[in-house]
């Protein structure tokens, strides 16, 4: 797990200590194995022998006088423990020593062949005492007399398999297995750590590539998964930031090409109907119908009517346009939210209770907003000619209130008209939706009222929702942050 989530940077420095350990390790193990091998092979193995006779006469001469004085030592003691502490020099030499008196075997010491006796048989020829040799074996013998005691020393050896030339074979040999040993180990550890640290980086690539390829073929829905903590695990997850607002970006551009579609047929809808009418009465101009002064200028006030919703409604469409491309002015204020809405009562309150609303204040607790005065007046007036259109009584009743709420303002304006559906609640402030099927009756309203108003109270950082009022009818909530004075 340590490893797993262990960072790329941690990697690369752990392998470039490694790098140097490891191979420094291997070739000082294989070092000390060598030496090892050539240490015990020189002094517990075959020895180092001598490079010619003349050495091995030498050192048992030496030997010889050692043994005379020992057993010199052993007549006036009686121990033969005294001839145990040659064996040190015997090994070195890879030597055999044998003493016998009179046949009897005193000391024994290494290991005996079957050419000994042979060279033992020669050297009794050559009197008892001296040197010979077979090539394969050497074997040096001196007689000394002790106490009246004669003792036949012999020393025997073998020419070393590891003379100093071969010792030097072998020396030169460990070189070649040393510099071959740093090589490899180098070699070894290079694709180890390679490995070690390519594969922390290729995983998270093969990932990249791969939700790359996922979005790129049109699977928005697609997220990484990435567990590990490392300078991978940030990239990977702007990865998925970018893939929820690059989903969120196709939606948006997906849902207004629908409103486009949809704002396009419903211009052509709402236009079709005034157009019909007014062409209409035209033709029952031209065609005489109406042959009194009265009726027709009857028909030229229906044909005056339907130009002015047609105005209305290209202004109205002209007003959405411009604030959907951003380019609608706007100059917030500081303003009194209640003193703007008794002020808008007093000044339209005459004009909608000629048509059949009346406008009324409930409660207008105080409230301080930054808003444009114009856009806000749009904003009410909207939703009042909205409740005008679509009351169903002789005489309907709009109440507005205002309190405090959540940091903020609550402006309320609730009806007494017939209400809408659950399910149409949401949608009322999409462009050119009707609750009811008022496509038919483009009197009732362009269906841009409440769009435009949602927009205006976005921008005021606001917000804007339907309700169902407590009474029955419909309820538009409006909340606006407060404004210091």
């Amino acid at each position: 797990m340590i490893i797993k989530n262990m960072t790329i940077k941690k990697r690369l420095v752990i392998s470039n200590i490694l790098m140097i350990l490891v191979p420094v390790v291997i070739t000082a193990l294989i070092a000390l194995v060598c030496v090892g091998v050539i240490w015990f092979s020189a002094t517990r193995g075959t020895g180092l022998g001598f490079e010619d006779s003349e050495e091995f006469y030498k050192a048992s001469r030496s030997i010889a006088m050692i043994v005379e004085g020992t057993l010199d030592d052993m007549s006036h003691t009686g121990r033969p423990e005294g001839l145990a502490g040659l064996s040190g020099a015997l090994d070195k030499g890879s030597m055999a020593l044998s003493v016998d008196s009179s046949g009897e075997s005193i000391y024994q010491y290494g290991l005996s062949t079957d050419v000994d006796g042979t060279l033992l048989a020669a050297v009794d020829t050559l009197g008892g005492e001296g040197f010979v040799s077979n090539g394969s074996r050497e074997l040096y013998v001196r007689q000394s007399e002790i106490d009246g005691v004669v003792y036949r020393i012999a020393i025997f050896a073998s020419p070393s398999e590891l003379s100093y030339s071969t010792l030097k074979i072998a020396i030169a040999l460990s070189a070649v297995i040393l510099i071959f040993a740093v090589f490899l180990s180098i070699l070894l550890t290079n694709r180890f750590l390679t490995k070690f640290v390519f594969q922390k980086i290729e995983r998270p690539l093969d990932i990249l590539s791969n939700g790359v390829r996922q979005i790129s073929e049109g699977n928005l829905e697609y997220r990484i998964e990435y567990g590990s903590q490392d300078e991978f695990a940030p990239v990977c997850a702007d990865f998925n930031e970018m893939a929820a607002r690059l989903k969120a970006s196709v939606e948006l551009l997906q849902q207004h090409e629908q409103s486009r579609k949809e704002l396009l047929v419903g211009v052509s809808h709402d236009l079709r109907s005034p157009l019909t009418s007014i062409r209409a009465y035209v033709e029952g101009l031209l065609d005489g119908v109406a042959k009194t002064p009265e009726a027709q200028r009857g028909y030229l006030k229906t044909i005056k009517g339907k130009a002015e919703d047609i105005d209305r409604m290209l202004a109205k469409l002209f007003l959405f346009s411009k604030m959907e491309l951003g380019e609608y002015p706007d100059h917030p204020e500081l303003l009194r939210l209640d003193d703007e809405v008794q002020q808008l009562i007093r000044a339209v309150g005459a004009e909608y209770e000629e048509k059949g609303l009346i406008l009324s204040a409930d409660v207008l607790a105080p409230a301080t907003v930054s808003a444009d005065p114009d856009q806000l007046q749009r904003v009410l007036t909207n939703i009042m000619e909205n409740s005008q259109k679509y009351k169903t009584k002789e005489t309907g009743k709009l109440t507005i209130s205002l309190r405090e709420e959540n940091g903020g303002h609550r402006l309320s304006l609730c009806d007494d008209g017939p209400g809408v559906s659950e399910n149409a609640l949401p949608h009322l402030f999409e462009v050119f939706y009707r609750s009811d099927p008022s496509r038919q009756n483009p009197n009732r309203g362009s269906g841009l009222g409440l769009a435009i108003a949602a927009n205006t109270v976005r921008r005021m950082n606001g917000t804007i929702e339907a309700k169902a009022g407590e009474h029955g009818g419909l309820e538009i909530v409006i909340w606006l942050p407060k404004a210091e004075e």
